[in-house]
């Protein structure tokens, strides 16, 4: 039966938002239109390196997404139930399990260089190349599903007798909730194995990286339900809803857009992830040329889309300069802000190169950057205001460099960048951005991955219409600030 929602009736919702830094439980009470959000728990995330593999603590995770629904459920007034769940996370990891449910291979994070053979040999075989972006849409990158597989079923071929079903991590932590796997459709479009001309597996790609079919189901869309939450008594009942299951998915849902299509899409976090929404693909030379990733939204349609590195840069700086670097408060972070953003803004000679992959996983991210400089006969930054104004200038550009690039390639004109992320509460990186792409920049007060999440939850119960209907209600209400360009 729907879910209605009317004026005296509160639909609570729990988004479960893992990133790869940090994760969250977070309760959203929908209520007249307008979404209450409450931060129930919050908790750190990292991989962890063993004998030169680098691997999540997934036992870890599930014990903190379990902790914040219990206290999501506590939060609740007398009386209440939470009426549904949604899980997202970042892209392309995965669990390999047999059919019982148990995990048969330790769990990998992406940043494991274990994909270098594979990634190298794709990238010199110019045809097979073409063909793969041509069935996928997604570029070679270090990072994809394709790759970390292929490298497994290599290394460690007894695992297709061991394997029977592949579950991307957000379907991995659906299954745990629900009992039910299926793969939900945005994150397989993260894999470079979904075809990009239709809702399912391309089956070339499967043949190229050797993955057997048999280990994935068709895509289900965002909004399908999966059945109710197991074994926590506090959510009984609870539907389990396959929200878009990569967070970037979320957060441009959550985003209230321009219904004309002229506003770019800006995800700043480890990763800024710059795209639109479109209902064709982005193919072609210039967009292999421009690793141009043609994602999904939920509903099936494109998210095109370019990964520039983001603020990983200034995460893994912090580490090379020492405890000290790092701010521990929200006031010391922002007067790290404030007093990087008073230097003078980077020269365009001496910005990072952010598309060497030298900056992927270093031993020293600050010995990378330090050494692109020397090479430039630029002297490095003396502390870490000085690498954070050097790295927000450095994202910057990349961020209108892909602006460009989108524009060049479709032919559209972008005449506003919405942004949210962690990076959206830094006014540097925002006026930066503004600065370099010569268009107004809206920053968003909004937590765009728990947001996105529980619209696509509110919509699968029936509260709101649609996606365009949500927007609007929550553009309504919403805190924003814009950074106009200056010279």
């Amino acid at each position: 039966m729907a879910t209605k929602n009317t004026s005296k009736s509160t639909i609570y919702c729990a988004a479960v938002d893992l990133g790869a830094t940090s994760g969250r439980v977070i309760l959203g009470a929908w209520q007249n239109n307008r979404l209450k959000l409450t931060v129930a728990h919050r908790f750190p995330n990292t991989f962890r390196t063993l004998n030169g593999n680098d691997y999540w603590e997934i036992g870890a995770l599930w014990h903190e997404v379990q902790t914040g629904l219990r206290k999501a459920a506590a939060a609740l007034p007398r009386g209440k139930k939470i009426a549904s769940v949604g899980v997202d996370t970042w892209g392309v990891d995965y669990a390999l399990l047999n059919d019982a449910g148990r995990l048969v291979f330790p769990v990998h994070a992406y940043r494991d260089n274990r994909t270098q053979a594979g990634l190298r040999h794709l990238g010199n075989t110019r045809a097979a190349l073409e063909r793969v972006y041509a069935a996928t849409g997604i570029p070679n990158v270090f990072y994809n599903s394709s790759l970390q597989l292929a490298e497994t079923i290599a290394d460690c071929p007894a695992i297709t007798d061991l394997a029977t079903r592949c579950l991307f991590l957000p379907d991995y932590f659906n299954y745990l909730l629900s009992g039910t796997m299926a793969n939900e459709l945005t994150i397989a479009s993260t894999t470079q194995l979904l075809d990009v001309n239709s809702t399912d597996w391309s089956r070339p790609a499967l043949d190229y990286f050797r993955v057997p079919p048999s280990w994935l189901g068709k895509p289900v869309l965002a909004g399908t339900r999966l059945g109710t939450v197991k074994n926590i008594p506090e959510l009984a009942g609870a539907r389990v809803i396959a929200v878009p299951g990569h967070d970037t998915a979320c957060a441009y849902d959550a985003m209230p857009a321009s219904p004309d299509g002229t506003d770019l899409f800006l995800s700043s976090g480890t990763w800024s992830l710059v795209g639109f929404e479109s209902d064709t693909p982005v193919l072609g030379p210039d967009a292999l040329k421009a690793r141009v990733a043609n994602e999904r939204i939920g509903d099936g349609r494109y998210r095109p889309l370019t990964n520039v590195i983001g603020m990983w840069l200034l995460e893994r700086t912090m580490l090379d300069l020492g405890p000290s670097a790092r701010p521990k408060t929200p006031e010391a972070w922002d007067k790290l802000i404030d007093d990087a953003a008073r230097l003078p803004a980077s020269v365009s000679k001496v910005l990072i190169d952010i598309t060497d992959p030298a900056l992927a996983n270093p031993p020293s991210m600050k010995a990378v950057i330090d050494g692109q400089l020397r090479r430039k006969k630029a002297v490095p930054p003396k502390n870490v205001k000085g690498y954070m104004r050097l790295i927000c200038d450095s994202l910057a550009r990349g961020h209108a460099d892909a602006k460009a690039a989108f524009e060049r390639m479709t032919g559209r004109e972008f005449k506003r960048i919405l942004i949210v992320g962690g990076g959206s509460r830094s006014p540097l990186l925002c006026q930066s951005t503004a600065n370099a792409a010569k268009v107004p920049v809206v920053s968003f007060n909004l937590e765009g991955t728990a947001v996105g999440n529980i619209a696509n939850q509110l919509i699968a119960l029936r509260a709101v219409k649609n996606k365009a209907e949500f927007r609007k209600h929550l553009g309504a209400h919403l805190e924003q600030k814009v950074y106009q360009p200056k010279n």
